[in-house]
């Protein structure tokens, strides 16, 4: 394995070399759970599934964190409208998070840490920041605290963006807020009128909550030690999250992550997914226009993960009649042949990954793959099949994608539904079948015509009827 990665950090691509020879730690920056996922919120869970996937299958052990952030502004300001305790409406949502990773195959990450639960951390690192300069207590009396941006010099290392020309609209406020200069950030904010009285911790500096920037490298620091090999997260917490991140993480003494990688976004028109903005498609959405998870996960997996998706229900379907083909050559392949073991990779397939976690190339190997699958088995080249089939799903398991997984076909979302479909494909083949006993074609065409337009097509084989759902090639 030569896994490149582009780290944001230095703006290139660059050999991973882990920090152990067999094994990496991996820290994906949660979501905050203000309220339940959209489909932009799952392509970061998909994206570093593969990645993580493909260096299990490259032979490392893989120490995997997501945290969850369940105190912020949005969920106090939402506790304080609804009148309801702010962790009940995080965990609410983290509930409906964990159902939403689990219907896209995401493997469980190693552990996965609420903020909440790590204040001591927060207030170590916080400490030890002062105590050496780098942060300072508010002298208004609120009990905030916040991070002394000039006294790191090296702040803006990871976005690009130096203190001097990052002066925002909170630069009149300022010193309202007991800051010293604009760019400076909280590290814990006191207890302020109107917030539930439940959303505080003691401190040494008064009852108070975290910032949000040190929650992340708290929760690093627990799980994967002062140094590890990545930190993931989306395109749009370079700055200031992620800068904020490293500039308090490396104060404090820790060397902190080796390489930085950030997925691209999924917009909705012109704009990032986003609740505040109100343009987001969610899961029940998805289901709505007739695609399954496991062909959203195609869909978020197929393009690049550093590339920008710009989301629509049109390219989605589009997407979806891809994997069924796949699917579909799959079906009627272990038909023929039987499941069989998962087979090796090809060359091409893992040079692909190797390359940046290149999926749209790898994917691109998948369906040549599956077109000289589909030429042996119209010819009858058994041991074709099976070979192709193999290789198949040895790219779509890496992939998180293979139809035989138990994740699509037993428990779950995914799994319940196949299974209706199942029984109204059944009854209608079954209403068929009597039409054609009576030689009545022209019903015999117009269920097998309606079952079409619904997206299920029927073969006529001399073992029986048998249907896939998507086009056949």
């Amino acid at each position: 394995m030569t896994l490149r990665l582009y780290d944001t950090a230095t703006r290139s691509v660059r050999d991973f070399v882990p920090m152990h020879a067999d094994r990496v730690g991996i820290y994906l920056c949660g979501l905050t759970v203000q309220s339940p996922p959209h489909i932009g919120h799952l392509r970061g869970g998909v994206n570093y599934d593969v990645l993580r996937r493909w260096l299990l299958r490259s032979g490392f052990q893989v120490t995997f964190i997501r945290n969850i952030t369940d105190v912020d502004d949005k969920i106090l300001v939402k506790a304080v409208e609804q009148d309801r305790p702010f962790w009940s409406i995080a965990y609410a949502n983290e509930v409906l998070l964990g159902a939403a990773y689990r219907s896209l195959n995401v493997l469980p990450p190693t552990y996965e840490p609420r903020a909440t639960g790590h204040i001591p951390e927060m207030h170590e690192l916080i400490r030890k920041l002062i105590a050496d300069g780098h942060a300072y207590v508010a002298e208004d009396g609120s009990g905030d605290v916040w991070f002394d941006v000039r006294s790191y010099p090296e702040y803006g290392d990871l976005s690009g963006q130096r203190p001097e020309a990052t002066q925002t609209q909170i630069a009149v406020e300022a010193a309202e807020r007991g800051k010293r200069d604009a760019n400076d950030f909280a590290l814990w904010k006191g207890v302020k009128p109107g917030e539930p009285a439940d959303a505080a911790w003691p401190s040494p500096w008064g009852p108070g909550r975290p910032g949000w920037h040190i929650e992340c490298s708290a929760m690093c620091w627990r799980y994967l030690g002062a140094e590890f090999d990545i930190h993931g997260g989306g395109l749009d917490l370079t700055f200031p999250h992620h800068e904020n991140e490293q500039a308090q993480s490396r104060a404090a003494g820790l060397p902190f992550v080796r390489y930085w990688v950030h997925h691209g976004l999924l917009n909705l028109g012109e704009a990032k997914m986003s609740k505040s903005l109100g343009n987001v498609v969610d899961l029940d959405h998805v289901a709505s226009i007739g695609v399954r998870p496991v062909e959203l996960r195609y869909y978020l997996v197929a393009p690049h993960y550093r590339s920008r998706i710009d989301y629509s229900d049109e390219s989605l379907r589009e997407s979806a009649v891809a994997y069924r083909r796949i699917e579909g050559f799959v079906s009627r392949a272990v038909e023929r042949v039987g499941a069989g073991a998962l087979g090796e990779l090809p060359a091409e397939f893992g040079a692909a990954l190797d390359d940046d976690v290149n999926t749209s190339a790898a994917v691109a190997v998948l369906h040549d793959t599956v077109r000289d699958g589909q030429i042996a088995l119209a010819g009858g080249d058994d041991a074709g099949t099976r070979a192709a089939l193999a290789t198949v799903r040895a790219m779509l398991d890496v992939l998180g994608l293979d139809p035989l997984d138990a994740a699509w076909t037993s428990n779950g979302q995914d799994g319940e539904l196949r299974s209706v479909v199942d029984s109204l494909v059944a009854l209608a083949l079954e209403q068929r079948a009597q039409a054609r006993s009576r030689k009545d074609w022209a019903a015999a065409d117009s269920v097998r015509d309606q079952l079409k337009h619904a997206g299920v097509v029927v073969e006529d084989t001399p073992h029986g009827p048998r249907w896939t759902i998507g086009e056949q090639d």
